[in-house]
């Protein structure tokens, strides 16, 4: 997800404790995990500083990600709060392992994954059923925060009741994508799904031997095809990845790629991100 949106998740975190009788440094190092807690694994963009091989596509998201770290991180902002207000509670601990857990599992659910299970497999996880900015997260959290001004009292109830909500939309957003892959799986020898930003709507991005197809589809109105691109399979890349190694990270981190080997130019993209007749994670050289 967008750091506006893991910014909101740590809100509403926030907003769900209830925190009757907690004293003033209780409150703040309960906010100061949530929203730290909600932003933490991506601490992995400042590894572009240091990225001399190209092998950002596959950092990002990766180890930092990862289920396992979770109660690392946990850790570390329960001692950071210790250290700023010399508050020693363990629901500070158990409010990281629950904004860190969110913010790993929900980035699953979009086209970019994660390594969930990093070092374990370095495999991307990606289900591609909600898209990067959701702004269906954002109605439901915007909305809490507009009922809770108009709330007496139990507002933290209001927040869980976001939660509740978000969790309905997670779940039937993925259902929906698994009957839509499922039905067009046998149609090519690699498919991949993508979450339109309108619900309930998805791309499908199938590749059979050299050609890949786009099409827009849902459970109610059907596929429409959009595009379809031709892979050149048999071009050698070597050169390509010798001189820009984000190539051959990008070859190894996207589910699979199109060829592109013209006059002009020799790369891959990533066709999940298929735009305006070019993809964004796009990665070539051009021929003398």
């Amino acid at each position: 997800m967008d750091t506006i949106t893991h910014t909101m998740f740590g809100l509403t975190l926030y907003g769900s404790i209830d925190k009757k009788g907690m004293d003033k440094d209780m409150k703040r190092s309960l906010f100061i995990t949530s929203i730290v807690g909600s932003q933490i694994p991506d601490i992995d963009v400042v590894s572009q500083l240091w990225d001399s091989e190209g092998m950002y596509q596959m950092w990002h998201r990766g180890i930092t990600h990862s289920l396992f770290l979770v109660p690392l991180w946990a850790l570390l902002i329960w001692g950071l709060c210790y250290l700023l207000f010399k508050v020693k509670d363990k629901r500070i601990f158990y409010t990281g392992l629950v904004a860190v857990f969110i913010h790993n599992t929900a980035d699953l659910f979009n086209a970019w994954g994660t390594g969930y299970f990093e070092p374990i497999s370095q495999m991307r996880i990606t289900f591609g059923t909600i898209p990067i900015i959701d702004f269906v997260y954002w109605t439901i959290m915007i909305g809490a925060f507009i009922f809770t001004r108009y709330a007496k009292e139990n507002k933290h109830r209001i927040f869980k009741l976001a939660w509740i909500l978000m969790i309905l939309h997670v779940s039937i957003q993925s259902a929906q994508g698994y009957l839509i892959y499922n039905e067009h799986e046998k149609e090519y020898d690699q498919l991949a799904l993508s979450a339109s930003f309108i619900p309930w709507n998805y791309s499908i991005i199938g590749k059979k031997e050299n050609v890949v197809e786009i099409k827009d589809v849902s459970l109610f109105t059907g596929a429409t095809h959009k595009h379809t691109l031709e892979s050149q399979e048999d071009a050698n890349l070597d050169q390509l990845f010798s001189e820009r190694p984000e190539a051959k990270t990008l070859y190894q981190w996207s589910p699979f790629v199109v060829v592109v080997d013209d006059d002009e130019r020799l790369g891959v993209y990533d066709p999940r991100f298929y735009r305006g007749g070019q993809s964004f994670l796009f990665e070539y050289i051009e021929k003398q």
